[in-house]
């Protein structure tokens, strides 16, 4: 900006007026200047509420030529998520970040449990988890032997070993879990139970390529899925938490029993039923036994036996827990692209009459209306997913209708769609099966 300057000598008779007028005329334009250039360059500081605008420059001001203003400084840019990587390669990433950096005194030697790793969206155990669980032991009994692995049981947790537990969790593009799964993430978290705080954590991120998330039998055939208090605390232990942090109290004071019923899961796997039911009861008794696994595997084990009674009273349990909870998502299958109900060859017949009287029976004892939510994988075009979605909740209204004719003015079905996925791969087979649920949804009637 230049200052106004005008010729002028001692010489002339008026100089010391004229000098005097011109000084403050320049000073005057200096302050000017110096107010445009506070105004351009102050900012908020981060985080704060947006300024509210300058007041206007006077009109003898405005044509005056913009003051130069350096350009603000580029903010650091975010670190880097780590990169996608083959499966295997992605699991011992996360296990040597976690074995090699855990919080442990150098010369110490500790037993090591492995918890099953889970999906974590579903907390189910899947072909792909269980096979991580099968390498993490290989490689900490190959190249860490400093821990000793012990199996996962009852008298074994009680020792107060160190517990290696894991989510295998499908993301999108944008590494949310949303729309179409295009990756994994692999999260591990150690955890020491002497202390009750996590000693370690691990993070990778693993191609589709070669993942196999079809879920193990029992998780297979459950017949409902449900948020239940100790999935989510070992979720809540593993994903969203550093090293230092205690263990949710959801899993440590399950924990025994979750070993427990490990053991039942591993007897119900193995096609020994029997066993399985004796475990299942075991957990039953247990303190934090009254829990979604305990009450599917007493459902399940007597189903096989053919126990049909205490299978009834089992699933109705199942039923009363998700209707205490709000909400119970239901796995009627579905064929892929319509509202007809499928049996599954490799799932079995499913006693879908049984289900609906339990539903019916149960939902009506109570004052409370219920929502059907129809949901639908992420495969076809959002318009028909929710077409498709809201006709097999109507399909599932229509009948409890014909069973409890009371539930008709209690009731209403909506279609999601595809915008509440819990698996997302969209391959429309048992592995995403659950992506084809309706849920109950309670809510107040009016």
């Amino acid at each position: 900006m230049t200052l106004p300057v005008s010729i002028f000598t001692p010489r002339h008779p008026h100089w010391r007026a004229e000098l005097a007028a011109h000084l403050w005329q320049a000073a005057t334009a200096l302050l000017a200047m110096l107010a445009l250039l506070l105004a351009g360059c102050a900012s908020p500081p981060p985080d704060s509420a947006p300024q509210s605008a300058p007041a206007a420059p006077p009109a003898a001001q405005a044509a005056a030529p913009a003051p130069a203003v350096a350009p603000p400084a580029a903010a650091p840019a975010a670190a880097a998520p780590p990169p996608t990587l083959p499966f295997e390669q992605a699991v011992l990433a996360a296990a040597h970040n976690l074995l090699d950096k855990a919080q442990l005194p150098r010369e110490s030697r500790r037993d090591l449990v492995i918890d099953p790793l889970i999906d974590g969206m579903t907390g189910a155990q899947t072909v792909a988890t269980q096979a991580m669980g099968t390498r993490l032991a290989q490689l900490v009994k190959e190249s860490y032997p400093r821990y000793t692995v012990q199996p996962f049981k009852a008298a074994t947790v009680q020792q107060g070993p160190l517990l290696l537990i894991g989510t295998f969790t499908g993301v999108n593009a944008e590494r949310k879990t949303e729309g179409l799964r295009e990756a994994y993430r692999v999260c591990l978290a150690l955890a020491d139970l002497r202390t009750g705080m996590l000693v370690g954590k691990g993070l990778a991120f693993a191609t589709p390529d070669s993942v196999d998330p079809t879920p193990l039998p029992f998780f297979r055939d459950a017949p409902a899925w449900l948020n239940d208090a100790s999935i989510t605390g070992y979720i809540r232990t593993c994903q969203g938490t550093k090293t230092g942090d205690p263990i949710n109290p959801s899993y440590i004071d399950r924990v025994i029993t979750a070993a427990t019923i490990a053991e039942a899961i591993d007897a119900y796997e193995a096609g020994r039923f029997a066993d399985a039911l004796k475990l299942y009861e075991t957990a039953a008794d247990s303190p934090g036994g009254d829990q979604l696994r305990v009450h599917t595997g007493l459902y399940l084990t007597n189903l096989k036996l053919r126990r049909m009674v205490p299978a009834r009273k089992a699933f109705g349990e199942i039923i009363d827990r998700g209707l205490d909870a709000k909400r119970l998502g239901i796995k009627f299958l579905f064929r892929p692209g319509t509202a007809a109900m499928w049996v599954d060859p490799a799932a079995g017949p499913r006693p879908y009459p049984m289900w609906l009287h339990e539903i019916a029976a149960r939902a009506s004892r109570r004052t409370s209306c219920l929502e059907l939510a129809g949901h639908t994988s992420p495969t076809g075009t959002e318009p028909l997913n929710e077409r498709l979605s809201l006709l097999r909740a109507e399909s599932v209204r229509k009948s409890i209708e014909v069973i409890a004719p009371a539930m008709r003015k209690r009731m209403d079905a909506k279609g999601l769609g595809s915008t509440q996925t819990l698996v997302g791969n969209g391959r429309d087979d048992l592995s995403d099966a659950l992506d084809r649920r309706v849920e109950l949804l309670v809510k107040d009637c009016g």
